[in-house]
This record gives structure tokens, C-alpha cells and sequence, in this order.
């Protein structure tokens, strides 16, 4: 590992941005320009380089990180190092990244997931609430899916952009995977209207609850 390794794929991202990419991703609050279909070609050529994932991640570039969770090994970081950079991560999609092909992977998800959902900082709380969502589908014995909707009800309305978002996405999730819980997932969500008025395009699902809820059922029952 060289500073010119790091050099030349900080040249390429470069090379690859594209302003009209970037203006659009400015709008969701990510500063970079690069198409991520070209993101993941460069990251298959690279290949797993652990280091290499560290220097770039170093860079504070958010094309560069979002390069270095394609590349790096996601259980070779401890936990304090993920919980560093959960903080660290200043954009949604570097965010969304790291808690999805990263911390997921983590042999300490689940004790990340309990200190980051109670932490006082909602975006590092949103990546609990994401972790937790990922239990309710895929590992819930040992949930507490009633005190989950509670918290919810409680907690969703008020709840800052993306803490809400996760907030959300767990109780439409719960709704989804879980009958007994459903009617009362529904109702938080009819009671509460976060989401209603989201813009969704044409053929893609909205992420109002009782509607996805509703609509991810009905494909459960066509299968």
C-alpha cells in the first residue's frame, strides 16, 4: 500500500464524476458526482484491500468512502472503530452503506444496535433503528415487537428526518413479517400520517406504512 495507490483511485473517482450526478445527489444531502454502477465496476477490479479501505475512508471524500465499504473486509473493524464512523459519516448514502454492507456483517451488530438506538445523536439512532429493522425480518426471537410499536407511536411523529424514516421502516417492517402485529402497525401508522404525503414515482411502493404494509402483503399472498 502506497500513498500513490491511493493517489491514482482518488484520480479515478475523479475522473469519473459527473456534474448532473452530483446536482442530483446534492439534493438528498450527498456531495458526490460518481455513477454508482461505475462506483461498484471500480470496486470489483480493486477487490477486498483492507488497507487500502482504511485510506480512503481516511479522505473524508464521499465518493472515496463509499468506495472503501465496497472494498473492505466488514469483520475485520472493531466495534469502536464502527461506532467512530457511524459518527463520521456525514452523508445519508455513506450512512446507509455503512450500516448495510458493513455494520450488518459485524460480529457486534447486535451490541451496536442497543447503544446506537439509544443514543441521544437520531442519526446514529436512525442506524439502530435500521439494525433493529433488519432483526424483525430476519432474527426476531428475542424481540420485544409490542414495546417496539410503543415506542414508536411515541416517538415517530416528532422524530427528526431520518430517525423518523428508520422509525417507519421498522414498523412497516413489523406489520409486514409479523400478522399478530399487523392490524396495530397498521393503525400507528393511519393515526400518525408520517409519510403520507411522500412523492412516490410511478410503480414504486410508498412509504406511508399502511400502504406498504398492505401492498408487500398482497405480493406475499400472489407468490
Amino acid at each position: 500500500m502506497t500513498d500513490g495507490t491511493v493517489a491514482e483511485v482518488l484520480a479515478e473517482l475523479a475522473g469519473l464524476e459527473d456534474p448532473k450526478i452530483r446536482a442530483v445527489n446534492e439534493r438528498h444531502g450527498d456531495d458526490h458526482g460518481v455513477n454508482l454502477g461505475k462506483l461498484r465496476a471500480l470496486a470489483k477490479r480493486l477487490k477486498t484491500q483492507q488497507e487500502l479501505s482504511y485510506r480512503l475512508w481516511a479522505t473524508d471524500d464521499t465518493a472515496a468512502r463509499l468506495l472503501s465499504l465496497l472494498i473492505c473486509r466488514p469483520k475485520a473493524f472493531g466495534r469502536e472503530e464502527l461506532d467512530t464512523m457511524v459518527r463520521e459519516a456525514r452523508t445519508p448514502k455513506v450512512h446507509d452503506w455503512l450500516v448495510n454492507y458493513v455494520v450488518k456483517k459485524s460480529p457486534h451488530a447486535e451490541e451496536l444496535r442497543l447503544a446506537w438506538t439509544a443514543d441521544p445523536d437520531p442519526v446514529v439512532a436512525s442506524a439502530g433503528w435500521a439494525l433493529t429493522t433488519e432483526r424483525v425480518a430476519k432474527k426476531p426471537e428475542g424481540l420485544d415487537l409490542a414495546g417496539l410499536l410503543d415506542v414508536v407511536e411515541a416517538e415517530m411523529k416528532d422524530a427528526p428526518d431520518r430517525l423518523q424514516w428508520a422509525m417507519n421502516h421498522c414498523l412497516a417492517q413489523i406489520g409486514i413479517e409479523h400478522p399478530e402485529f399487523r392490524t396495530r402497525a397498521i393503525d400507528i401508522g393511519e393515526r400518525l400520517q408520517v409519510l403520507r404525503d411522500y412523492p412516490t414515482p410511478p410503480g414504486c411502493t410508498s412509504p406511508f406504512a399502511p400502504a406498504w404494509i398492505a401492498e408487500m402483503v398482497r405480493r406475499q399472498h400472489a407468490e
